[in-house]
């Protein structure tokens, strides 16, 4: 009998879980981390003001973390964490792997359509749109304004555009080391930048037809960005892809990490982590995927082919994949999967192997 009601008040609490999910609204029920470090818990709450009357603060508050170095994150036990009644509930990579199992009926549909069983995780820049180009352009307005040049240079401009805007200032460009200083030309830029995304409504080239793909396979997706929710919504279906994507990860959300808006995407979709696969330009971004247990398909173009060889897959652009390409990524997955292109963090015997950034 015990165990009766045991087994009962499990599939209770995954019910409730997918349904926090499915309803999950990133403006009333954001979720809260705990930082190792810190141990505080990070409330983020939506900047108010018009179009019209929005300070430099609420467009900086718009584009997020646009010009900021986030942590790769999904250190071991680290997650979600949330409250019940009997106490708090901490949902780590293991524990979603555990409990986003698929039920009864799943499977069965799962069985007769694989395709389903799949989540895809797209990361907003330069995978989903040319942000590249759009950061670059907004420093040399600013470069203008200020009455300087940016560097011609093919290193330093990579250099400008994958790296913090203080460490830039600072160190790159030693433009400025004021902190006051510093604070206004980070957020003239972030102006800039938030203008350049008003004018976007361009997807980058093959993506519109890869997920139009996968939406007539069934295949649900979901993209993750630093931006505002409200620019997100708006910029996507200014650009007419906004019905391929059942969930998307915002600057609301209150991610902490590239890996905690990867796991918040695999929740929102109702699908474990290892079922997942993330599409990244970015290094970090592909280690963050493997320490979520999840597939990487890197798009060359931002980082060169030879930086991007952590990820299991890596492709020029779009039109090279096709869907049969998501189960070749889980068919050749083994006990030393990606051993020799990462390295390997395995304290406990019991718990899984961290991948830890390669990249210098």
């Amino acid at each position: 009998m015990d165990c009766v009601a045991g087994t009962s008040s499990l599939i209770l609490h995954v019910s409730s879980l997918r349904l926090a999910a499915s309803r999950f609204s990133p403006i009333f029920r954001t979720p809260r981390f705990k930082s190792p470090a810190s141990q505080k818990p990070l409330f983020l709450c939506r900047a108010s003001g018009s179009e019209k009357g929005d300070s430099e603060n609420d467009y900086l508050f718009r584009v997020g973390n646009a010009f900021a170095e986030e942590a790769i994150g999904a250190e071991y036990g680290e997650g979600f964490e949330t409250f019940r009644l009997d106490g708090p509930l901490k949902l780590d990579v293991d524990y979603l792997n555990e409990r986003l199992q698929e039920c009864f009926l799943q499977r069965i549909r799962h069985a007769m359509k694989p395709d389903e069983a799949f989540g895809l995780v797209f990361s907003w820049d330069n995978v989903v749109a040319d942000t590249r180009s759009l950061k670059l352009d907004a420093w040399r307005r600013l470069a203008s304004e200020e009455g300087r040049e940016i560097p011609t240079a093919g290193h330093v401009l990579r250099t400008i555009v994958n790296t913090a805007a203080d460490h830039v200032l600072q160190k790159v460009l030693c433009w400025e080391k004021e902190e006051s200083r510093l604070e206004k030309l980070k957020s003239r830029l972030s102006l800039l930048y938030y203008q350049n995304l008003l004018k976007l409504d361009t997807p980058m080239k093959g993506l519109k037809e890869w997920l139009d793909a996968v939406y007539t396979a069934g295949t649900p997706c979901a993209v993750v960005s630093c931006l505002d929710r409200k620019i997100m919504l708006e910029t996507l279906k200014r650009m007419g892809i906004s019905k391929y994507f059942q969930a998307v990860v915002t600057e609301e959300d209150g991610m902490e990490s590239t890996a905690h808006r990867f796991l918040s995407a695999a929740l929102k979709l109702d699908r474990k982590p290892s079922k997942c696969v993330v599409f990244e330009d970015d290094p970090r971004g592909i280690t963050a995927a493997h320490n979520c247990t999840m597939m990487a398909v890197a798009l060359i173009g931002a980082h060169p082919a030879y930086e991007l060889e952590q990820a299991d897959l890596a492709v020029a652009s779009f039109n090279e994949l096709s869907v049969i390409n998501l189960k070749r990524l889980f068919a050749h997955k083994g006990l030393n999967f990606m051993d020799l292109q990462n390295q390997i963090v395995n304290k406990s015997p019991s718990r899984r192997k961290l991948r830890t950034d390669t990249i210098v």
